[in-house]
C-alpha cells in the first residue's frame, strides 16, 4: 500500500491502546488485527496521547452514527476511507445496509479479517471517480461517515465529492473531521502522518468553505474531545491531555463539522 493508505495503522493502533486499557473504547477487533499485522510504527504514530486522541475521535462517530441509524433505520451508511476500522460491529448496526469504503489495495486487505453479509458490503473504490454511484442505490436517505480523510483530498476533489454525494442520495447526514489552514501548515513539520511517508495535507478554516456549490447545510460544529471521554483518563495523563489536545490551540488545528442534505422535492 502506498503511504496515505499505511496512515490506517495509526488508527488501529489508537483503538487497540485503549481498548486494552478498558477505556473510551472497546474494541476486540482492533486488537485482534493490530497484533497479526504488525505494522511498524514509531515515533509520535505510536504515542499514547495520540492514540487517546484518535480513540476519542472515534467515540464521537460512534455516538454520532449510532444516533443516526436510531433516527433513520432505513438510510445507507457509507464508511468512506475506513480502513481497517470496526465501526459497524461497535455501533451494533448489523442489519443497518451498510457500505466500507476505501482504495483496492486497502479493500483487499481488510477483507482478510472481515466477511460480508446481506447487509454488510465492502466496495473497493477511489471516491474521486463517479463510478462509485453504480454500486449504491441513490434514491434513498443516506448518513455519511468522512473520519480521518478529508485532509488528503485537494480543496477541488474534497468539493467534488461532497456535491456528487449530495446530487447522488435523496437526503444526507454527514459528519467529517478536517485539519484548519494552519493545521495543515503545521502538519508539514509535526505529525505523526510524516512517520509513514504522508508530508502533504489541506485545510479549511471555515465550514463555508465546505459547503459552497454543493448542496449541503452546516448543521454544527462538535468537539473531538469530549469531558466525558476525558474524564476516563486518570492522573497527569488527563492533565496533559486535556491542556494539549482539548483546549484553545487544538481547535486551531482541528475540527469536526456536520453537514446535510434535506430531501428533495418529488
Amino acid at each position: 500500500m502506498d503511504s496515505v493508505n499505511n496512515t490506517l495503522y495509526i488508527p488501529l493502533y489508537g483503538k487497540s491502546y485503549v481498548s486494552e486499557k478498558n477505556i473510551i473504547i472497546q474494541d476486540k477487533k482492533a486488537e485482534e488485527i493490530w497484533k497479526i499485522a504488525g505494522f511498524p510504527l514509531k515515533g509520535k504514530a505510536k504515542s499514547k496521547w495520540l492514540a487517546y486522541f484518535l480513540a476519542m475521535r472515534a467515540a464521537v462517530y460512534d455516538e454520532w452514527t449510532r444516533n443516526k441509524i436510531a433516527n433513520n433505520p432505513d438510510a445507507v451508511v457509507l464508511h468512506i476511507g475506513c480502513g481497517l476500522d470496526n465501526r459497524i460491529e461497535r455501533v451494533a448496526a448489523k442489519k443497518a445496509n451498510w457500505y466500507d469504503i476505501d482504495f483496492p489495495e486497502v479493500i483487499a486487505e481488510r477483507k482478510k479479517y472481515y466477511t460480508e453479509s446481506e447487509f454488510y458490503h465492502m466496495l473497493p473504490a477511489d471516491m474521486r471517480e463517479p463510478e462509485w454511484k453504480n454500486h449504491i442505490a441513490g434514491s434513498q436517505d443516506a448518513i455519511i461517515i468522512l473520519e480521518g480523510v478529508s485532509m488528503y483530498f485537494t480543496p477541488e476533489e474534497l468539493v467534488g465529492l461532497l456535491s456528487s454525494i449530495s446530487e447522488h442520495f435523496f437526503s444526507v447526514r454527514l459528519l467529517m473531521d478536517c485539519y484548519t489552514k494552519r493545521g495543515a501548515k503545521f502538519s508539514r513539520y509535526k505529525n505523526p502522518i510524516n512517520e509513514v511517508g504522508v508530508n502533504v495535507v489541506y485545510g479549511y478554516d471555515r465550514s463555508q468553505q465546505l459547503v459552497n456549490k454543493t448542496g449541503f447545510l452546516f448543521v454544527k460544529e462538535h468537539s473531538l474531545t469530549p469531558e466525558k471521554f476525558i474524564d476516563e483518563l486518570h492522573g497527569l495523563d488527563k492533565m496533559f491531555f486535556k491542556h494539549l489536545f482539548a483546549g484553545k490551540m487544538a481547535a486551531s488545528i482541528y475540527r469536526m463539522y456536520e453537514f446535510e442534505k434535506e430531501k428533495r422535492q418529488c
